[in-house]
């Protein structure tokens, strides 16, 4: 289940429409796409099939049944989706074994909504047992809310788990800001109504209307996510 809610939202004191921010986990805060793909790589080594480079932009940042599913047809290896989840999971659980590497400029952003009290969540296609690992690392503290890849009944693309985010939050979606890093995730916020800023950790994103392209999180401040949001309200 989601975590609970450790502060209400309260409108920012100098007045901007900003009422969370809510951050996507791989690729985006913490320095593991390269991980999931390595992980992938050498189970279907194992199980004799060689992953082809192009497919990395296919998976990653989705969820894990529909990764898991794109590369066993792709492949025709011999395991079905279920247990290729756990396969990868345990994987990736031991990759990444007690810290993980934060993205350049995540721990002072992180620091920084912490300090003026911004309400964040952590919204990841990710599993919770995967999450709970990486938030040792992250600091569970700086989070009011994490919703997992396998608590919602659709994760992304769709726009369900930033939906989600913003109720328990208290937040109206046109008032979060969400940082993503891949087209899936960037999909499934604007799809939920989100202002999105994307940091592409794989593949190119686009500038669009309602979507900000930076090139890291050292990009961006709280002044910055707070300007977004009164600029489209």
């Amino acid at each position: 289940m989601t975590s609970t809610v450790s502060a209400p939202v309260a409108r920012t004191a100098d007045g901007s429409a900003l009422q969370a921010v809510l951050l996507d986990m791989d690729g985006t805060l913490v320095d593991t796409e390269g991980f999931w793909w390595d992980v992938e790589v050498d189970v279907f080594g194992e199980l004799g099939h060689r992953l082809d480079e192009s497919w990395r932009d296919i998976v990653v940042g989705g969820p894990m049944t529909r990764s898991a599913a794109f590369l066993i047809e792709s492949t025709g290896a011999a395991i079905t989706v279920a247990d290729l989840s756990v396969l990868l999971n345990e994987r990736f659980e031991a990759r990444i074994a007690d810290r993980v590497p934060l993205m350049p400029g995540a721990e002072r952003l992180l620091a920084e909504l912490a300090r003026h009290n911004v309400p964040t969540a952590l919204v990841s296609a990710s599993h919770r047992r995967v999450i709970d690992r990486v938030l040792r690392s992250l600091g569970p503290e700086r989070f009011a809310l994490s919703v997992a890849g396998d608590e919602v009944p659709r994760t992304k693309p769709h726009p369900d788990p930033y939906l989600l985010a913003a109720r328990v939050l208290g937040a109206h979606p046109s008032r979060c800001a969400v940082i993503e890093d891949t087209a899936t995730g960037v999909a499934a916020a604007e799809a939920a109504g989100c202002r999105v800023v994307a940091v592409p950790s794989v593949g190119l994103i686009a500038p669009a209307p309602g979507r900000t392209v930076v090139r890291s999180l050292e990009d961006v401040d709280l002044p910055f996510l707070r300007s977004l949001i009164t600029a489209v309200n």
